[in-house]
């Protein structure tokens, strides 16, 4: 995030993907995530008056940040619930407590393949805003699947758009520049 000048503030957020890799024996496959977009600039008119000419909370484009990935069958099968989770956290490089970040996804699309009975996957959840927290992850949505399980499965997701929001931002909020990076990270449900 940024945030600069006295009267002008503009909110910077860098895309940042990180992924957990199982490593449970040496013939397990890692899931991943993949995260296409850009950094988003948000611009905040010249204050000039509290209240009066900006609005405080901001939205990116719904298509700020694309979420890709694959999740291998050595890894489905380690799910006892039949879905993996997509988490978020950002890390603040400067910050101030009264900003808070939120994300909500809309579209996206999973498909299995490989060898499986009466098997389907979808996506859940992440649809309406979710606060992003600093440092300690938060779910944002599942991709679940269901059926028997066979040989050569993997569950592929592809076009799951972010949107990101930030809010407090006011004549209280000192006038520097804020910078954040966004992680999200998949794993077991």
């Amino acid at each position: 995030m940024k945030i600069n000048s006295c009267f002008f503030r503009e909110i910077r957020l860098k895309k940042y993907v990180s992924s957990i890799f199982l490593a449970i024996g040496c013939c397990l496959g890692a899931q991943t995530i993949n995260v296409g977009g850009s950094n988003w600039t948000v611009s905040v008119p010249t204050i000039t008056e509290a209240g009066t000419n900006y609005a405080g909370t901001y939205e990116s484009a719904t298509n700020l940040i694309t979420l890709s990935g694959n999740l291998p069958g050595s890894f489905l099968n380690l799910l006892t619930t039949g879905a993996a989770r997509v988490s978020v956290h950002h890390t603040p490089t400067t910050w101030n407590s009264n900003l808070h970040l939120y994300a909500k996804r809309s579209g996206g699309s999973a498909t299995i393949s490989g060898l499986c009975v009466l098997c389907t996957a979808t996506i859940n959840g992440g649809t309406t805003y979710v606060e992003i927290p600093q440092a300690v992850d938060t779910a944002f949505f599942t991709i679940n699947f269901t059926g028997v399980l066979g040989l050569s499965n993997s569950v592929s997701y592809t076009g799951i758009n972010t949107q990101l929001q930030i809010s407090g931002v006011s004549v209280i909020v000192p006038a520097t520049t804020y910078n954040t990076q966004v992680v999200f990270t998949i794993g077991a449900n």
